[in-house]
């Protein structure tokens, strides 16, 4: 099956970027698809070997699933690639510095339709942009 590839621009500086992207706290706030899912478990080990854990479900409890992967490439405001427990790899690529365009790829998996998951991860990217944006407007976190 063909990778998915999907990309957003992102008004903050890179520095902010990657930060917000990589730490469990701000995955915690961002990684959603609407205001019915959230993300209340997310571990996060950024290196070459280290793991990404991620619970992620439906606020109401009618769904969840666990999101685990292991990272096999990371270059710091630049690049970063890990493989899913089940086998399927994705890369994030971040270019630019002020705005930033980050772009995923990635196996889809054999299950879902294939515009349900870009859809997927379109609306984690937009939220990822919407929380981005509003904590380069709080000057205590810029």
């Amino acid at each position: 099956m063909q990778p998915i590839t999907v990309s957003i621009e992102v008004n903050v500086p890179i520095q902010l970027v990657w930060k917000l992207w990589n730490e469990p706290g701000d995955i915690r706030n961002w990684n959603n698809i609407s205001d019915k899912w959230h993300t209340p478990s997310a571990q996060n080990d950024l290196r070459p070997g280290g793991k990404l854990l991620l619970i992620m479900g439906l606020k109401d409890g009618g769904f969840s699933f666990d999101f685990e992967a292991v990272y096999d490439e990371v270059r710091t405001h630049e690049f970063i690639s890990y493989t899913l427990t089940e086998g399927r790899r994705s890369e994030i690529q971040f270019t630019g510095t002020n705005p930033v365009t980050i772009t995923e790829t990635f196996e889809p998996n054999d299950n879902d339709p294939v515009a349900m998951q870009r859809d997927f991860c379109e609306a984690v990217l937009a939220s990822f942009k919407k929380y981005a944006e509003k904590q380069q407007d709080n000057p205590s976190v810029a």
